[in-house]
């Protein structure tokens, strides 16, 4: 397999981090996107492949963002081929306890950033003109949501990525430019925090909670599969397709 650039956003933790180790430990040149300065250099550094990892710094919600990983990877690596939409914020609030503010934070994080990111890329992409691979990442909760989980905030944002992966798929399939999503179920990350695993593990049919391992593997599947677009892969293990009890 030939090497390629691929830009990882939320790269710091979680399922960004483990995405990013995949494709570094592959070969591949990788651009890793974050807030948090100190944990990105502790990545990189973790990585140990200096040659092949750099880092960009910057709010995903601004455009200058974007923009900053796409100058990146032509810098470091002369051009981009992938793209990982893996940045995001997921939180629980009761929906008439939303506030604008708290809307406007995971519209932000997860809708205007995934979207002004893959804007960003999607010109070079198509400047270079040898098509290319972004994969989104989603949630299952946009198909089966749970009357003990109020995330009407996060999960409006979460829609708006799984509609816009169908929408690009199919403007950008000319381009060759495929255009595909990850939906997690429960994953072992720091956003599922110290919750009960035995609470979430029974709501699955193969009765565990997903490791970032297991999302990883489904996004080396879609940032390769040449014949896949418009797709958005449950990761879940079976959470939307049945019960166990």
């Amino acid at each position: 397999m030939t090497a390629k650039t691929v830009i990882v956003t939320g790269a710091s933790s979680g399922i960004g981090r483990d995405v990013a180790r995949a494709f570094v430990d592959r070969g591949d040149a990788v651009v890793l996107g974050g807030r948090d300065a100190a944990k990105l250099a502790d990545v990189a550094a973790a990585l140990a492949a200096p040659g092949r990892v750099a880092t960009v710094v910057g709010d995903i919600g601004s455009p200058a963002t974007g923009a900053a990983y796409v100058r990146t990877a032509l810098d470091r690596f002369g051009r981009v081929d992938t793209l990982i939409n893996s940045a995001g914020v997921f939180g629980t609030t009761p929906f008439v306890d939303v506030t604008e503010a708290e809307l406007d934070r995971y519209l932000d994080g997860n809708l205007k950033g995934t979207y002004l990111t893959t804007q960003a890329v999607v010109r070079q992409l198509l400047a270079q003109g040898e098509g290319g691979s972004i994969v989104n990442i989603g949630t299952v909760l946009i198909d089966h949501a749970m009357t003990g989980l109020p995330a009407s905030a996060a999960l409006v944002s979460k829609g708006g990525v799984h509609a816009l992966t169908t929408s690009l798929a199919a403007e950008l399939a000319p381009a060759g430019i495929r255009v595909n999503a990850v939906a997690p179920g429960i994953i072992r990350t720091p956003l599922f925090g110290d919750g009960d695993e035995r609470a979430a593990a029974s709501l699955a049919l193969l009765d565990r909670i997903g490791e970032v391992a297991d999302t990883t593997a489904a996004v080396l599947y879609l940032a390769d599969a040449e014949f896949v677009t418009g797709h958005i892969l449950p990761v879940d293990g079976g959470f939307v397709a049945g019960r166990s009890a």
